[in-house]
Formats: structure tokens, sequence, C-alpha cells
């Protein structure tokens, strides 16, 4: 029992270094981008200050409301979470957006830009998806039962 608690105990250590390294790079890397992309409109164009301003934004929120909703989803049993099709939708928006806002944000865009956008927007997504699951109190109790639930199955 010790053991499993310490291994629990890891797990949550784990996840929160996983969240405290990719979220900050991430919004970083998102207000870069963004202005750097917001710089290339017109200099009297309104629109060249949202990029910085209301992705970052946008990205926590959508991230973070995702995975509250399918965290609630796994602990309370209810309905499969891959049936809420916004949760979907939300963040393939903050990644398309993302993924577009580092592609355009440099002169020359190529392969290689698009793929460490990609890499960065995926990394800092998924840590702010699992947020909710990390501050849950509920962790060890979802992978109590999950891990019961697999090893009492034939294989």
């Amino acid at each position: 029992m010790d053991e499993q608690r310490g291994a629990l105990r890891g797990l949550r250590a784990l996840m929160w270094v996983v969240i405290a390294i990719e979220v900050p790079v991430y919004l970083v890397w998102l207000v870069q981008v963004g202005y750097q992309t917001g710089q290339q409109l017109p200099r009297g164009d309104i629109a060249r200050w949202a990029p910085p301003v209301l992705l970052p934004p946008a990205a926590v929120l959508f991230c973070v409301a995702a995975g509250w909703t399918w965290w609630g989803a796994v602990v309370a049993r209810t309905r499969s979470p891959r049936r809420e099709r916004w949760i979907v939708a939300s963040l393939v928006f903050v990644a398309a957006f993302s993924v577009f806002c580092g592609v355009a944000s440099v002169d020359d865009p190529s392969f290689s830009v698009g793929l460490l956008s990609a890499a960065v927007t995926g990394l800092g997504m998924i840590g702010l998806f699992f947020i909710p699951a990390a501050a849950s109190r509920q962790l060890p109790v979802v992978i109590r039962r999950r891990s019961r639930r697999t090893s009492g199955e034939p294989s």
C-alpha cells in the first residue's frame, strides 16, 4: 500500500513538473509568435495587437476547460468524454491558430518551422489540458479504479 501511495505521489509530482516546464514555455512562445505575426499586418491596423493579447488567454481557457470537462467525465464515469464535440473543436481551434502563428511569425516558413510550432503547441496544450487532473484529489482513486479494471480483464 505504501509503495502504491509513493508511486501515485511520484506520478502527481511528475505531472506538475511537466506542467511547470511546458506551460510557461508555451505561453511565452505564444506571446512572441503572436507579436511577430501581428507586426506583419499594416501599421494602422488595430488587429496587429490581437494575436499576442488574445491567443495566450484563449489557449489557457480552452485547454483547461476541455481538460476540466474531460476529467469530470472520467471521475464521474458518466458519459464518454469523447462524445463532447466541443472539447475536440476547442483543442483543434487552439492548435490551428497556435501553429499558424508560429509559421506566420517567420520571414521564411519551412517544414521545420511548422514541425517546431506543432511540437511546442502540442506539449503546451498537453500541459494545460492535464492541469485539472493533476490538481484533483480524485487522481489516486481514478488510477486505482482503472488499474483494477485492466488487471481484472483477461489478456
